[in-house]
C-alpha cells in the first residue's frame, strides 16, 4: 500500500470514529440519567433535585433517576461523579457546601475540585436569614451589642461543622467585631429547636427551614443575609442595612458533569436545566420554599462554583473548622 493509500485508510477510519461519536452524542440521551445528590433523602439538596426531576425527565425524554449518596460532607457522592464515565449519564447536583470541602479536607479530598468537573447549570439560590429566640434580642443591633458586651456568654447554632450555615454565623460574628461560641448540630432542625429554647443567641438558616417556627411565633427573624430585602419578608432589614457592612450569603446548587463530558451533551443538559427552571410549576414550588431559580451558561456555572471556592477558602481556614 502506498503512503497516500495508508493516509486515505487512516482518514476514513478517523472519519468513521468521529461520525460514530457525533451520532452517539446526537442521540443523547438514550437511557436513564443518574442525578447524584451527595446528601441524604429529604434534605435541601434532595428537595431541589426532586422538584426538577419530572421536568428534566420530560424534556430529555429519559428518566432522570436521583441517587442519594451522603457521607464525608458530600465527598463520597461527589467523588463518585468525578470518577464516572464522562458520557452525560452520571451528573451531580452540587450544593454550596461542596465549595467549602476543599478547604476542609485539603489533599484528603480524593478528587480535584477545579479540574474534575465541568459546569452544566447554576440551578438555584436560597437566601439566608438570622433568627433568634422570641425572648432574645428583638433586633440585629441588640444581638451584636450583647455579644460585644459579654463575649463569653453567647453561642450560635448551625446545621453542622464546616458548612455554609456555620461559616455564615462565624462571618457575621467576626465582621461585627463580636465573639460567640459555635455549636454544631446534625441538621438545621435540632439547632433551631435549641435556639427556640433560648440555649443560643441566634442561628443563621434558610427561610424554608425556619418558616414553620416563624409562622408559629416561636422564632424571631432579625435580618436577611442578602443584597436586598426578601419579598417574603418585606419588613425585615438586610444585615447591611443594620450594620453597614456587606453580608450577602446564600446556599446554592450547581449542576456539574465529569470534566471530559463532550460539549454537545453539556449544552443539551444546560438547555434542559434552563427550560425546567423556567417552568411555571417549578418556579411556583421553589417560590413557596424561598428558593430562587437561576439561569446560566455552562461557563458561568463553572465560574460561579470556582469563585465560591476561592471566597470561602480563607474563611474556612480562619474559622478553624475541621471535617466531621
Amino acid at each position: 500500500m502506498t503512503i497516500l493509500g495508508r493516509r486515505q485508510v487512516l482518514a476514513a477510519a478517523l472519519g468513521v470514529g468521529m461520525s460514530s461519536r457525533a451520532m452517539a452524542q446526537g442521540g443523547y440521551p438514550d437511557r436513564p440519567i443518574r442525578l447524584m445528590v451527595p446528601a441524604g433523602a429529604g434534605g435541601p439538596t434532595d428537595v431541589v433535585a426532586r422538584i426538577l426531576q419530572p421536568q428534566l425527565s420530560a424534556i430529555l425524554g429519559q428518566p432522570v433517576v436521583i441517587e442519594n449518596k451522603a457521607g464525608a460532607s458530600g465527598n463520597i457522592g461527589t467523588a463518585t461523579v468525578a470518577e464516572a464515565k464522562p458520557d452525560g449519564y452520571t451528573i451531580l447536583l452540587s450544593p454550596s457546601t461542596s465549595a467549602l470541602t476543599p478547604a476542609l479536607y485539603g489533599k484528603a479530598l480524593g478528587y480535584d475540585p477545579i479540574n474534575a468537573f465541568t459546569g452544566i447549570s447554576y440551578v438555584a439560590s436560597v437566601p439566608l436569614i438570622v433568627v433568634a429566640p422570641m425572648d432574645g434580642p428583638k433586633t440585629l443591633r441588640e444581638l451584636i451589642d450583647a455579644m460585644r458586651k459579654d463575649p463569653e456568654k453567647y453561642s450560635y447554632a448551625s446545621s453542622g461543622n464546616g458548612g455554609i450555615i456555620h461559616l455564615a454565623g462565624f462571618l457575621l460574628v467576626e465582621r461585627a467585631g463580636a465573639k460567640a461560641l459555635h455549636v454544631p448540630y446534625r441538621g438545621s432542625a435540632p439547632g433551631l429547636i435549641d435556639t427556640i429554647a433560648g440555649r443560643h443567641a441566634f442561628q443563621i438558616d434558610t427561610l424554608g427551614s425556619s418558616k414553620g417556627f416563624l409562622d408559629g411565633g416561636k422564632l424571631r427573624v432579625l435580618a436577611v443575609a442578602a443584597d436586598k430585602r426578601l419579598p417574603q419578608l418585606p419588613d425585615v432589614p438586610t444585615v447591611e442595612e443594620v450594620t453597614g457592612f456587606k453580608f450577602a450569603i446564600d446556599t446554592w446548587y450547581v449542576a456539574q458533569a465529569p470534566a471530559a463530558t463532550p460539549r454537545p451533551i453539556v449544552d443539551k443538559l444546560n438547555a434542559a436545566f434552563n427550560q425546567a427552571l423556567s417552568d411555571p410549576a417549578v418556579v411556583k414550588r421553589m417560590g413557596e420554599l424561598a428558593i430562587v431559580p437561576m439561569q446560566s451558561t455552562p461557563e458561568s456555572a463553572k465560574k460561579y462554583f470556582d469563585d465560591q471556592m476561592a471566597f470561602w477558602d480563607p474563611i474556612v481556614k480562619q474559622s478553624g473548622a475541621k471535617p466531621e
